[in-house]
């Protein structure tokens, strides 16, 4: 048999074959790029509480003969404290719940009965805004509130599927963040025989290197989670006191409302930001002023200072690609680009650093 490198047909064969499967291979992952995207969501959030969850089940890998016998001797000690894996993930997602649940219980209550006072005193703040607005000659006369309501523009033909496709939209939401939750739970749960599968296909004087760089994306995605929780710290921290210095009520709830808008990018620090400033509004517009003035000031510190900053510290990529990775994330899947941007460059360069080590002539 002629070899493959001597037979210029059988290569020119290979090629078209190889670059068939690839195109169809690349054809059917665009087509389910959506699947693909929350696989590699529940991926990017398995790698990242990888280390927790290990420290929870409080599992030590055994890696030598002469150790074994002494973790068996140790587990007979502590195994009435430790959790099987599944337990540990399980107690970690309970934790979480319940931190959320007691936010709402938190945030709901003094939130409605801020929204009924508002619903109230509306009209006499649009009277007030309509005499500022005459005065400055942007008006030329006040309106009543039902008078202002019936020269509203009318409700467009369409708006009836605007509205539902708005809601088809939070209901896939829903249920794409319960599948992550789903397929998070199975990538922790089976994460070591994953791994080393991984590193199977590899040669064998590749797969130690291979390890240590998958080790190496679990700190830096782990970095990444512990540098989201320290912003929203910082955030609901800072909140908080200027909150309570320009006099808004229920200050510590409308920051823990902040503290989790900063875990979603671009837009949820805006969103965050309206709870306060209409609990502002009904105490009075200059409080509600100094409440939007100070988001503003706040959100301009945390993109441009705050997240290049702790992401270089956290997750040692420098502020510059922080910047650029937030950018194109955000430019090529909106929000949830932005979101996946920075763990994404994180990975992308211990890659990058595995193919061009520094140093080695190989």
């Amino acid at each position: 048999m002629i070899p493959l490198q001597e037979n210029p047909r059988a290569l020119i064969r290979y090629a078209l074959a190889s670059a068939t499967l690839t195109g169809i291979v690349f054809w059917i992952l665009y087509l389910s790029r959506d699947a693909v995207l929350l696989i590699y969501i529940s991926a990017l959030i398995s790698i990242g509480l990888g280390p927790l969850v290990n420290a929870v089940e409080k599992a030590d890998v055994v890696s030598k003969d002469g150790e074994k016998e002494t973790f068996q001797r140790r587990w007979k000690l502590t195994r009435w404290y430790r959790l099987p894996r599944w337990g540990a993930i399980l107690s970690i997602y309970l934790v979480l719940l319940s931190i959320m649940v007691g936010i709402s219980v938190a945030v709901l209550p003094p939130l409605m009965s801020q929204a009924q006072e508002l619903w109230v005193r509306l009209p006499s703040l649009v009277n007030h805004a309509q005499q500022f607005f005459v005065e400055i000659g942007l008006l030329d006369q006040e309106l009543t509130f039902r008078q202002a309501v019936e020269q509203a523009p009318t409700i467009p033909p369409d708006a009836i599927g605007t509205v539902f496709t708005a809601v088809w939209s939070v209901v896939g939401g829903v249920f794409g963040i319960i599948t992550i939750l789903i397929l998070t739970f199975y990538l922790l749960l089976d994460a070591d025989n994953l791994v080393a599968t991984f590193v199977r296909l590899f040669p064998n004087n590749k797969r130690d290197r291979v390890a240590e760089a998958c080790r190496r994306v679990s700190v830096k995605v782990s970095a990444w989670l512990g540098g989201q929780l320290l912003l929203a710290g910082i955030i609901g921290t800072t909140a908080a006191l200027a909150l309570w210095l320009i006099g808004v009520p229920y200050f510590f709830v409308l920051a823990l409302i902040a503290a989790i808008g900063e875990m979603i990018p671009l837009v949820g620090p805006i969103l965050a930001a309206v709870p306060a400033i209409l609990v502002g509004l009904t105490i009075s517009p200059a409080v509600a002023i100094g409440a939007t003035v100070f988001f503003v000031i706040q959100q301009q510190f945390e993109s441009h200072v705050l997240v290049p900053r702790i992401m270089e510290r956290q997750v040692g990529i420098s502020a510059v690609v922080v910047v650029l990775a937030l950018v194109i994330g955000l430019s090529v899947l909106g929000i949830v680009g932005a979101l996946l941007a920075v763990p994404t460059a994180a990975v992308l360069q211990v890659i990058f650093q595995e193919f061009t080590p520094l140093g080695d002539n190989e």
